[in-house]
């Protein structure tokens, strides 16, 4: 598998549970400090957060989309994985955001349901607002929830940030 170009550096992993483990270092947009959980509860069955291939998904999460092929994570039950390689960067096509948004809507309602990118920030940030706004939110408010839920990085990237604010949902 090739290298994300739009990798970033972060501390190394030190317990294999990712609402244990944190990510710990700095964003590539706007050199944000990144202190958080690897995953994230931002509502009912439903999760954000990073990955590194050296945790352990919890048992009680049954459907992943990451957004990150470079990693996965270690798993001994069964699993719906979705993988989809999407890259951090402000020119990144967001054509597909929307229908992952209702793939992850689909799988939450049936269990714990999984958003991972990296670090946790921008590109499942994106899908997890989206969700959010499938569900009554207006973009501000998605972003906030996010904010306060996962960090206050989450969707440092302008561009992510400007495409949430300006969508306009069905």
């Amino acid at each position: 598998m090739s290298q994300d170009p739009t990798y970033t550096e972060v501390a190394p992993v030190r317990r294999d549970d990712p609402r244990v483990a944190r990510v710990d270092g700095w964003t590539n947009h706007g050199n944000h400090r990144i202190d958080c959980p690897y995953i994230t509860e931002v509502g009912p069955n439903f999760w954000q957060g990073g990955c590194d291939r050296r945790l352990v998904l919890p048992t009680f999460i049954t459907s992943v989309l990451s957004l990150y092929p470079w990693e996965r994570y270690r798993f001994d039950h069964e699993v719906n994985l979705l993988e989809v390689k999407q890259l951090d960067s402000t020119d990144d096509d967001p054509h597909e955001v929307v229908e992952l948004a209702e793939w992850v809507r689909g799988e939450r309602d049936k269990g714990p349901t999984l958003v991972h990118c990296q670090a946790g920030l921008n590109r499942s940030g994106r899908v997890a607002a989206v969700v959010l706004m499938l569900d009554g939110l207006t973009a501000d408010e998605a972003i906030t929830t996010l904010r306060d839920k996962r960090s206050p990085a989450v969707l440092c990237n302008p561009a992510f940030d400007r495409w949430l604010r300006e969508l306009e949902l069905p």
